[in-house]
Formats: structure tokens, C-alpha cells, sequence
């Protein structure tokens, strides 16, 4: 899959001020990637507030990406959740045909146990037309997806091709950069650990800082992937600081502001999410302004 290789972004769902979807904003965000060097894009991540989109939204948000892309990117779409019956029948009846992969984030609230998420990987594989990325974000789903699991569904299953791993553990990162088969691939999910996992072998990231700064975190990537270290660390530190500020109030409220400081949409979200407060706009605003002069 090497598609996957280097920098993906998980694309927002900008929306109105009224709350309906933007698509004018996403098309534009959408330019915004590709001019900025980005290597795919993912579509109806969690950061997409997939949550709160009615099927009608998320079929405008689909179709909005694909006409707006014209088939420049690579595209993976996310269908996961804690419902494998309702993910199973998803990947039946979804025209997939736009899209090279998909991504699916391990089941949240439910806790299953490793034989649980082994369970529900196995039966999407079997139902998926398309390679499929796991997700392991246990911050977000309250249960970790061990080494261990991952290592048996890349082995048992071709279409399994990769992991974004968001565990925020260098530790573990590193273990199934070791253990993995060949082409398997282990891409971060986590921006600030990004380079460090791309420097011991990881595949490179799937992004949310990366989509407010495209051109200096996908060359931080490329640097990385080249073993350039020093140069990669240059870049790594300069959006250092606005990787701590777009997570500290949740995302993606943060970077959210990054794009209305950019001009490219409103910071609107979907309750229960909420923008930003006044403090940290202004800190945001501040450090965009430091990036992109820099």
C-alpha cells in the first residue's frame, strides 16, 4: 500500500454557523491539502464529528471530498464504530469504488476484551472489499488494542494492511514496528510522536495538525522517511507548540481555529463539542500567524 506512505490528514466537516455542512469550505480545505503536499486524505474520521452527521451528511461530505479531490489524492473513508453488525452491512451496501482503503477505529464504550476487538476485526475483514487500517486511539475508545491483537489480525487477514496507532506510546509503537509482517504498515495517529515513530520505522501519519499546516508537517514527514533527522526536527519543533494547543480543549474545536484563522472555514462544532475559549483563540491565532511567517 504505498498510497499510505507519508502524510494523510483526517479531513474536518466544516459546517455554517447555522450548523449545516459547509461544503464551499470543505472544497476548499480540501485545495488547501493538496497544494500543501499532503499525501492522502482520510474522509469521515472521528475528527470529521462523524458522530453527529445524519447518513444524508455524511453521503454530501463523501460526494463534496471525491468532486472536489478530482481524483488527484488517494482517498480512505472511516467506517468503524462499536457496532460490528451496523459496520458489516455498511461495507456491503457503500459505493466504495472512490476510495483505496478504509480506516476503522477499534469499538469505544463497550470495553471488549483483545478476543472482542480480534472478533470484530475479523469480521470486517471478511466482509471488506478494500485494505483496511485499524485504528487503535484508546484515549478515545477506553481500551487499548495490544501489539499482540494487531500481530494476529495482519497475520491472519491480507486485507489488513495497517495500523494507525494513537496510544500515545512510543514503547508500543516501536514493538509493532518490530514485530510486524514486511509490508504491514504502522502509521502514527499521535502528531507530537510522529517523527519519533517515523525515524524507528513506522510508515508515516495520519494527521490533524498536519491539516492546518500541510506543507511543514508533510516535509517533516518526508525528512523523516529519508532518515534526515536533523533537518525533520526543524519542522517537528516549529508546529510543536500548536500540536499541544489544538488538542488542549479537544478536537477538532482546536483546529478548528486554525482554520478560521486561515480563513478557510468557521470554528463551528457540534454540541456536545464547543469552540474554543477566548484565551486559547487568542494563543492559536498567535501561533498560526509564527508558523506561517516563519
Amino acid at each position: 500500500m504505498q498510497s499510505l506512505i507519508g502524510t494523510g490528514v483526517a479531513l474536518i466537516t466544516p459546517f455554517k454557523t447555522d450548523f449545516s455542512v459547509d461544503t464551499e469550505a470543505l472544497a476548499r480545505i480540501v485545495d488547501f491539502q493538496i497544494e500543501g503536499g499532503i499525501d492522502y486524505l482520510v474522509v469521515l474520521g472521528t475528527t470529521a464529528e462523524s458522530a453527529t452527521l445524519s447518513d444524508s451528511e455524511k453521503n454530501l461530505v463523501i460526494e463534496t471530498v471525491i468532486k472536489a479531490n478530482k481524483n488527484r489524492l488517494p482517498l480512505v473513508l472511516g467506517v468503524g464504530g462499536n457496532n460490528t453488525n451496523q459496520i458489516v452491512e455498511e461495507l456491503k451496501t457503500r459505493d466504495l469504488s472512490s476510495f483505496v482503503a478504509i480506516l476503522s477505529v477499534s469499538p469505544f464504550y463497550n470495553k471488549p476484551t483483545q478476543e472482542g476487538i480480534y472478533q470484530h476485526f475479523k469480521c470486517i475483514a471478511e466482509a471488506s472489499p478494500l485494505p483496511i487500517i485499524l485504528y487503535n486511539v484508546p484515549g478515545r475508545t477506553a481500551s487499548n488494542m495490544t501489539p499482540a491483537t494487531v500481530m494476529r489480525l495482519a497475520h491472519g487477514f491480507k486485507n489488513v494492511v495497517a495500523i494507525k496507532e494513537a496510544a500515545g506510546d512510543i514503547v508500543q509503537a516501536m514493538k509493532l514496528i518490530q514485530h510486524k509482517p514486511k509490508d504491514f504498515l504502522v502509521i502514527s495517529g499521535d502528531d507530537m510522536i510522529t517523527l519519533p515513530m517515523v525515524l524507528a520505522g513506522g510508515a508515516g501519519v495520519i494527521s490533524v495538525i498536519g491539516e492546518g499546516f500541510p506543507k511543514e508537517f508533510s516535509q517533516m514527514v518526508r525528512l523523516g522517511l529519508e532518515k534526515n533527522a536533523s533537518e525533520a526536527y526543524v519542522f517537528h519543533y516549529r508546529v510543536a507548540d500548536a500540536i499541544d494547543m489544538i488538542f488542549e480543549q479537544g478536537n477538532p474545536a482546536g483546529i478548528k481555529e486554525v482554520f478560521k484563522t486561515l480563513g478557510l472555514c468557521e470554528n463551528t462544532v457540534r454540541l456536545p463539542l464547543v469552540t474554543v475559549n477566548e484565551e486559547l483563540a487568542k494563543r492559536i491565532q498567535n501561533e498560526v500567524k509564527k508558523i506561517t511567517n516563519s
